[in-house]
């Protein structure tokens, strides 16, 4: 019996969109699994799902990655240790862990993991980078590459859910919750400015609420929320610089540059540090990109 509140048209167009859907949903895994990748012209990858009913996410390889050296990184060597040597295990075939690095934003956290990619892509590593709101793609993606010789890190950058986000739960899944269990060949790294990925209030340590839509077993909620960085075996926490760290880092890019450090450089330095209200790595590099630029502008004099 038709509906007397849908117009025929209404209806007709209603009919037309389910059997659009119907048809992307049969086609999309069949069409993911098909596609084929010459993993050798590149060792960087994005993974890309556009908005489109018949579009099918796929890895789009980086031919010009932003690659930066171990020794180009300051005041972080302990966390370089440990994430080499995690690397190094993985990449050699042996156990190694999933990684989270967390703290102060600037630090080198992502720059730690493409200096992994920058010493090890030529045996064999590869980084495929995948947004926090595509991560429901995760089995897709390893599905696709668990079969390849080559050893693969999954990296999600800045990573942090806040309340109503779910797509914590597919990482949660792929991390050690899934009965296929992990890829061999497939790491992940992920790194954020939270020890907790995800949002917490102080209305989830409450023990009941006072009217009927409480939860019945709140605990059960905050224990769910905070498990997601465990499930990471490696954890590595990165700092603010001091005064003193933040200098050396900035000597160094100076130096990179063809520039010597004194004392007028090192002033600038710290009124820049002031001005954009933070002493990190990321800072220092932009103060000395900064300094060069002005430096060799004047040095060529006007046009």
């Amino acid at each position: 019996m038709t509906n007397p509140l849908l117009a025929p048209e209404q209806i007709e167009r209603l009919l037309d969109s389910l059997d659009r859907i119907a048809s992307a949903l049969e086609a999309s895994p069949s069409a993911q699994q098909e596609q084929s990748i010459d993993f050798s012209q590149a060792f960087a990858y994005r993974w890309q799902r556009s908005n489109g009913i018949n579009h099918v996410p796929h890895l789009i390889p980086v031919t010009a990655p932003q690659l930066i050296g171990f020794d180009q990184l300051c005041n972080i060597e302990q966390q370089i240790e440990r994430l080499h040597q995690n690397t190094l295990q993985f990449v050699r075939g042996y156990p190694a862990n999933n990684a989270l690095m967390t703290g102060a934003r600037g630090t080198g956290k992502s720059s730690l993991v493409r200096a992994c990619l920058d010493a090890f892509h030529q045996q064999g590593l590869r980084l495929i980078e995948v947004e926090k709101q595509h991560l429901d793609d995760l089995p897709l993606i390893i599905e696709l590459v668990c079969q390849r010789p080559e050893r693969f890190i999954v990296f999600c950058d800045d990573l942090s859910f806040e309340d109503g986000e779910h797509h914590y739960k597919a990482l949660k899944t792929v991390l050690d919750g899934s009965v296929a269990g992990a890829a061999a060949n497939v790491l992940i790294y992920a790194t954020s400015n939270r020890r907790h990925l995800v949002t917490e209030k102080m209305a989830d340590n409450l023990e009941h609420r006072k009217d009927n839509q409480g939860e019945i077993h709140p605990s059960d909620s905050l224990e769910e929320k905070i498990s997601l960085s465990d499930r990471f075996g490696l954890r590595l926490h990165f700092y603010s610089f001091s005064q003193d760290e933040y200098l050396t880092a900035v000597t160094q890019w100076v130096k990179s540059f063809d520039f010597t450090m004194n004392d007028s450089v090192q002033e600038e330095a710290l009124r820049w540090a002031t001005e954009h209200g933070s002493r990190s790595g990321r800072i220092a590099l932009q103060f000395a990109r900064d300094y060069a630029g002005r430096a060799l502008l004047k040095n060529a004099g006007p046009l």
